[in-house]
């Protein structure tokens, strides 16, 4: 009986030493909207990896043939926010920058359409998702943002700034996951192997919620992502509590 309390009390001793030592450095899980296709897989795998990421939010449209912030999506964003997670804004339309034309911003749609938006518009572009977000949660948003396609201009800056968005958050290039890349010519493996190898400390990770762009999902690949980065050491952080 003395030698199994012995060693159950040095199991616990290295329990405990573990729980309280330090991780060897944060990182920053994000997560973009799009097409909802995985949102259900990532938030179970969130859960049971007790990881807290930051959520970036436009109005996208889903595999439902609704949109990602229509009260049919309330209750997801209200769990997420229950969970703890952080949440940001992507902008309402997700249109992409171009350039700065005088005090505009041209815009440009997945159709290819152009659009004209100037200060008060990309204030605007903010307030929908706030509006839609504080709806499904009754709470609000960080002042975080990131531009569709994390393409910005000066314009879009500095007016995201005095909209109440002063921080812009891009990903780092190991942290680009590659849910955007063909499955035919980026295998889940080829990509977890690359983030696994490629991610340090600080590294701003992004991945979507579901995406047309790709065959293979590669959602999958989130939970042997984060046991193998947990592996080498790190903790996970929101980009609003971390302070990156």
């Amino acid at each position: 009986m003395r030698r199994v309390s012995s060693f159950v009390a040095v199991l616990l001793l290295a329990f405990a030493l573990s729980a309280n030592a330090e991780c060897r450095g944060k990182l920053y899980l994000t997560l973009d909207t799009g097409t909802m296709t995985q949102a259900d897989h990532i938030a179970r795998v969130l859960r049971e990896e007790n990881v807290k990421a930051t959520f970036f939010l436009a109005n996208e449209k889903t595999f439902r043939n609704d949109y990602t912030l229509d009260p049919s999506w309330d209750s997801y964003w209200k769990a997420r926010a229950q969970e703890g997670h952080a949440f940001g804004n992507h902008t309402w339309s997700h249109h992409w920058a171009v350039r700065d034309d005088d005090g505009n911003i041209m815009m440009r749609d997945a159709a290819g359409k152009t659009h004209t938006l100037d200060h008060q518009g990309l204030c605007n572009e903010f307030k929908k998702v706030e509006s839609a977000f504080q709806r499904a949660t009754g709470q609000n948003l960080s002042n975080v943002w990131r531009a569709p396609g994390g393409r910005v201009t000066q314009n879009s800056l500095r007016y995201a700034a005095s909209c109440g968005y002063p921080v812009h958050a891009h990903w780092d290039d190991a942290g680009f996951i590659g849910d955007e890349l063909p499955s035919e010519q980026y295998s889940n493996q080829a990509l977890l192997d690359r983030a696994l190898k490629n991610i340090r400390a600080g590294d701003d990770l992004m991945m979507h919620l579901g995406i047309r762009s790709r065959k293979e999902p590669l959602a999958p690949i989130q939970q042997p992502l984060i046991q193998g980065l947990k592996a080498r050491g790190f903790c996970f952080a929101t980009l609003e509590a971390g302070g990156r």
